[in-house]
């Protein structure tokens, strides 16, 4: 069962989303704001594959929705609901931990299809078999691609599925430059639509975890006018 949990406090904005999803096969769990969603998921008992979240919400925000379903799950796909104005928004609520961001208004075509793309990547994964060679080891790093778990001298570091994805990339293209169109691409998919910049933004949040100066990148690097490389 492919289910979506929505937190949407406009009912009129809340109906078009269901009735949309619904149509792409989606179940879809209802909450009109952040409060009533995370009880929802909780009842759920974590049996929810992508959560779309409003950023303004009463009670409980969108943000603060993002950090507490990111904490409860690393595999649950997020995707923030943003007005144009919200640009901070859209780069916290991906720091956070969200996957993506659709900017209202927004058509349903192009609501169903960033669900979707979220939604195969949160199945693959489920159903991914490790290569023969289960673990990548990069000086101080290892990535075990059966667990699907990243460690730096033995101390695991904690990443979404987003993260790993980019992880497992540059571990398996180590030393070669990625443009952000090859990394949007390989996580995103060829059929993403949204902006290169989730990729820095990712890139950012991946250097808080694994650098020792996140500031001055020594692995995760920038490669000026083409875009980040992986040095051991």
């Amino acid at each position: 069962m492919k289910r979506v949990l929505i937190a949407e406090d406009e009912a009129a904005i809340r109906e078009f989303i269901v009735i949309n999803l619904r149509r792409g096969g989606y179940d879809v769990v209802e909450a009109e704001d952040g409060a009533r969603a995370l009880e929802l998921y909780d009842a759920c008992d974590g049996d929810i594959d992508v959560a779309l979240l409003d950023v303004m919400m009463p009670n409980v925000d969108g943000l603060e929705v993002c950090k507490q379903l990111r904490s409860r799950s690393n595999n649950i796909g997020i995707i923030m609901l943003t007005a144009k104005t919200q640009e901070m928004d859209k780069i916290t609520g991906l720091m956070m931990g969200a996957d993506d961001y659709v900017t209202k208004p927004f058509s349903p075509s192009e609501l169903v299809a960033r669900v979707d793309a979220i939604y195969r990547r949160v199945a693959m994964n489920a159903v991914q078999k490790p290569s023969a060679e289960d673990i990548i080891e990069l000086g101080e790093f290892k990535l075990n691609l059966r667990s699907r778990s990243l460690t730096k001298n033995g101390r695991y570091i904690e990443l979404t599925q987003v993260e790993f994805q980019m992880m497992e990339y540059f571990f398996t293209n180590h030393g070669a430059a990625l443009s952000r169109t090859d990394i949007l691409n390989k996580v995103w998919g060829s059929e993403y639509f949204g902006e290169e910049k989730i990729v820095d933004v990712n890139i950012r949040r991946l250097r808080m975890k694994i650098e020792d100066e996140p500031s001055v990148p020594k692995h995760l690097t920038t490669i000026w006018g083409v875009g980040y490389k992986w040095i051991i």
